[in-house]
Formats: structure tokens, C-alpha cells, sequence
């Protein structure tokens, strides 16, 4: 069927909502003697079209055809992909265990149900992602890739090796010899990976795993804390103590990773005032700090040595009620440098035995008003802003014996923000301790060098190679966050600075005067 008279009468109407393209539909039906049709359908014909050069590019178009907006709305397209089946060293009461999934996931879940139709196959699952989120309208040109699945530092490194090389082979579409020629290719690619996050337990986090992680392209790491109760740790099994965490955020800190915390209320021993005890140390303490959070309450799961607890009466879960008193007090503690990632497991209602069922907490405490100064809560998304709308802001903290800078681009009200950047400047000299030496022997360019952890502008994704005046995406606050960053480490004797850039973004630090070195990116600051 030719769809260009179609496609032409929409791109020529007044269609500026999803309610005015339903109407254009049901008119289009009754006009052309056609079932309605889905967006997906006009959105694959218009995009033949525009290739074949008998329409033009509309972006107003291609926003309005688009489905389920907010996949893309923070300025990346996140794909998750999970490692197979393999034996997890813990032992957390807590924690479920199917013997058809990795530990910790339920087949129920919808990202475990992809892979485990993908029968865990990295390219087929990456792979089948872009296609969908193209599909419904999506840019795929930056893609935030994040890998769960139990301990990731647990998997032989064959394995870690291979699924992040098939990873990288599906966003480049081509098979590369191996990891290395991967991530070159992937760096000029259409589908760029900008970000790559693992997950994995505090006490596998030591400098040669820093070091392999880098090798792999990883820029962010999510590791279970669950509490900083030493007690509490110790009774749900966890197998490892507060001075771990401690250590491992350190380690992480000093590399540059960006560092995601989970933390879970509720645990056996926990009460409401010990969990926001936990949740002001968490973001006071200059030992941890996370720039991310999850947020997982604890319920109760029958595949868990929980169950058992609760079955005879030795422990009981939060109830909804208690829930929705304490998450508005952890909110309100929570610092404008950090982004409440979750605020609950993505687990079906039937799967839970205890606890709270509420699967979409966050919207309904949205509905109630409940919000928060944390990132996810004020970042920009759709809006549209003028560079002179726009304030820069630097917030300053100490962690991990160094001083973090959190430049930021917002609104006057601080409501909204557009852009920012996580600075560290670490001490000049080195601390002392064996663990941070080793680090610096394994990535000697960290050594007295500023750091840049992350740089994000929010807004709709604008694909590579395209510009679109009014979005955030496109007004400059990158170079000039970076602009910034670079004189403050400057005025501190610093004379190079690093970002730990992802492997797809690597081009853009080579614009602005960056040149790749121990997987990081390096400039003097002369």
C-alpha cells in the first residue's frame, strides 16, 4: 500500500497531541476505507518516506507518533540486558532463587522475562530492544546500557568478556574479532553505548576488578549496601560489614565510577527510625554518599529463606501504610546531588507473600503531591528552555577524603534542572592506604588528576548528528559545564583532568581537546 497520502495529510494537519492524532485516525479510516491504524504503522511509513526523500523531517511529527515518551525523556535510551544463571556466594535471607534465573530475579519480571526468552543471549536481548524502542518511535543514537543479574564480579571473566563484547556487537550491528575492535567500532556507530552499569556486592570490589571493569567500558556501578547497621548485616546473612562498604565506595569514588547504592527498608531488625538513621549516615557521612540510589522495601518472596522467618512468626515487612508514612521522611533527606533510580522492585503482586504490593509507589506519592529535590524529580524531560533561563549552581560536599563539585544547570527556582556535572578533586597527595596506591599503580593516569564522574543534560534525546535549537539537548551546557570544570581544576593546581567516559561518547571529549588514556579520557590543563 502507497502510505504517502496518508502521511502527507497528517504531516499537513494541526496534530499536536496524542487526542488530535486519535482524531486523525478515525477520520483516516473512514476517508481511506481502512481499519484504524497504529502509530507504529504511520511511524514506519513516514520514516520509509523521509528515506526515500518524498517527505520532509518533521520533529513535532515524530514526537506526537511516539510511544511511551519517558523511555527517552532523560536524555538516554536505557536498555537492560541479564547474565545467565550462575551461583551467587551469598546467602541473604532476603534474596529469592529460581533455578531458571540468575539470583535475586523472578522470572515474573519483565526484563528477566525478555532475557529468558532470549534464553540470555546478550545480543539477542540488546538487539531486540533497539528494535522495539525504534519501533515505537525511539532514538536509539545513545544508549545507557545496564547489565543485572545477580554478582556480576562473581561470573568467570570469559563470560563478563563475551557478553559485553555481544553487547556492543548488537548496537554496532556487526561482529566485531573482539571486545577491543567492539568498542572502536561502537564509538562511530549509530547506536552509541554512553554508559554501561554492572551490578555487584561491596566485597568483590578491589583495584584489579576496578581495573577490569574499566577495560570493559563500565562508568557506573550499582553495589547492595542494603544498611549501614552492622547488625542488621550480620542477621540477614549478607557476608560482609559496614568497614567493606566503606572500602568499596572509596575504591569506586577514587576511580571515578558513579557509584549506585540499593538500600532496603524493612530488613529483620530494621524499624522506621533505624531505617531514616541509615538514610541520614547514607548522605552525611563522608564515607558513603552514593550519587544513586534504589530503593527496595523489603517483602517477603516464597522462593526465599525469608519465608521462612515469617512463616513462624520471626519477622514481619513494612505494611503499606507503614510504607507510605516513612518514604516521604527518606525523600525529604535525600540531596539534589542524587537520583532516586527505583523507589521499589519491579516484582508482580502475585509473587509477594508479605509486604507491600504497590508496584508503582513512585507515581502514587507523585499523585499525592510527594516529591523531592532528589535529580529524577526535577530533571527537565520535555521542556523546552532559553540558555538565559538558566542558572549554573555549584554544590560542594566532601567524600572519601576529596572534594566533589556538583555543577548544575537550573531554573531560578531550582525546580527544574537542564544539565549537570560530578567534579572530584581527590587530595594531591596520596591517602596512604594500601588499596588506593595498588589503584593508582593499576590506572596510573589517576594519578593527581581532577576528575570528571559523569556529564548529562536532560531533555527529549536529540539522535547524533541532528540539532534542535529548542532543546535542552542542544543549547551548550555541556561544553560549558565541562568549561567550568576544567577552571576549577585549574585554580586547584591540578594540571590534567580525566572524565570516564563511556565508550560511545568518546568522540565528543575528542572535539573538545580530550585524548584517550587508561580507558579514561585526559586532558592538560595548561
Amino acid at each position: 500500500m502507497d502510505w504517502y497520502p496518508i502521511v502527507k495529510k497528517l504531516l499537513g494537519s494541526s496534530v499536536a497531541s496524542s487526542e488530535d492524532l486519535a482524531g486523525f485516525k478515525r477520520r483516516a479510516a473512514k476517508e481511506f476505507n481502512l481499519p484504524i491504524i497504529s502509530n507504529n504503522t504511520i511511524l514506519r511509513a513516514y520514516r520509509q518516506l523521509i528515506k526515500a526523500g518524498r517527505l520532509p523531517v518533521s520533529a513535532p511529527l515524530l514526537n506526537t507518533l511516539r510511544r511511551r515518551k519517558i523511555r527517552t525523556l532523560s536524555g538516554v535510551a536505557v536498555i537492560t540486558a541479564l547474565t545467565k544463571p550462575y551461583p551467587c556466594p551469598g546467602k541473604c535471607v532476603y534474596c529469592p532463587a529460581e533455578d531458571q534465573m540468575p539470583k535475586s530475579y523472578l522470572v515474573s519480571e519483565p526484563a528477566a522475562q525478555r532475557a529468558f526468552r532470549a534464553k540470555f543471549d546478550p545480543h539477542r536481548q540488546v538487539k531486540t530492544r533497539i528494535a522495539t524502542l525504534q519501533a515505537n518511535g525511539h532514538a536509539t543514537d545513545k544508549i545507557e546500557l545496564i547489565v543485572l543479574g545477580g554478582t556480576w564480579s562473581a561470573y568467570p571473566t570469559a563470560y563478563q568478556t563475551q557478553f559485553i563484547k555481544r553487547c556492543f556487537d548488537a548496537a554496532n550491528g556487526k561482529t566485531a574479532s573482539g571486545l577491543s575492535a567492539a568498542q572502536k567500532l561502537n564509538e562511530h556507530a549509530k547506536n552509541r553505548i554512553i554508559g554501561l552499569t554492572i551490578e555487584t556486592r561491596p566485597d568483590f570490589i578491589t583495584p584489579e576488578e576496578i581495573r577490569r571493569l574499566r577495560e570493559l567500558g563500565v562508568t557506573r556501578v550499582q553495589i547492595g549496601v542494603q544498611t549501614t547497621d552492622d547488625r542488621i548485616l550480620k542477621l540477614v546473612k549478607r557476608g560482609h560489614d559496614v568497614k567493606t562498604i566503606v572500602q568499596a565506595t572509596k575504591l569506586l569514588r577514587e576511580a571515578g565510577l558513579k557509584i549506585n547504592y540499593h538500600l532496603m527498608p524493612g530488613l529483620p531488625g530494621a524499624t522506621p527510625a533505624k531505617d531514616i538513621k541509615t538514610f541520614r549516615e547514607v548522605f552525611t557521612d563522608p564515607r558513603f554518599k552514593p550519587d544513586f540510589l534504589k530503593l527496595y522495601p523489603t517483602v517477603v518472596l516464597k522462593n526465599s529463606p525469608l519465608y521462612h522467618l515469617w512463616k513462624r512468626g520471626k519477622y514481619k515487612p513494612y505494611s503499606e501504610r507503614q510504607l507510605m508514612s516513612l518514604i516521604p521522611k527518606l525523600k525529604a533527606l535525600v540531596p539534589r546531588w542524587v537520583r532516586i533510580e527505583r523507589l521499589v522492585r519491579d516484582i508482580p503482586g502475585p509473587d509477594i507473600v508479605a509486604g507491600s504490593r504497590l508496584t508503582n509507589l513512585r507515581q502514587v506519592l507523585s499523585e499525592r503531591g510527594v516529591i523531592c529535590q532528589c535529580i529524577r524529580c526535577r530533571e527537565a524531560r520535555a521542556s523546552q528552555v532559553k540558555p538565559s533561563q538558566a542558572k549554573i549552581f555549584a554544590e560542594k560536599y566532601r567524600a572519601a577524603a576529596g572534594d566533589e563539585c556538583f555543577i548544575s544547570f537550573e531554573d531560578k527556582t531550582r525546580k527544574k534542572l537542564y544539565a549537570f556535572l560530578r567534579l572530584r578533586l581527590p587530595n594531591n597527595s596520596p591517602i596512604g592506604e594500601i588499596g588506593q596506591s595498588r589503584l593508582q599503580q593499576l590506572l596510573p593516569v589517576l594519578k593527581n588528576t581532577a576528575l570528571i564522574r559523569e556529564l548529562h543534560t536532560y531533555g527529549q534525546m536529540i539522535p547524533v548528528g541532528q540539532t534542535d535549537k529548542k532543546a535542552v539537548q542542544h543549547l551548550g551546557f555541556g561544553k560549558r559545564l565541562m568549561l567550568t570544570a576544567e577552571r576549577l581544576a585549574r585554580q586547584k593546581g591540578y594540571k590534567k583532568i580525566a572524565v570516564i567516559s563511556g565508550i560511545g561518547v568518546r568522540e565528543y571529549y575528542r572535539k573538545i581537546g580530550y585524548k584517550l588514556r587508561d580507558t579514561y579520557m585526559v586532558k592538560p590543563l595548561s
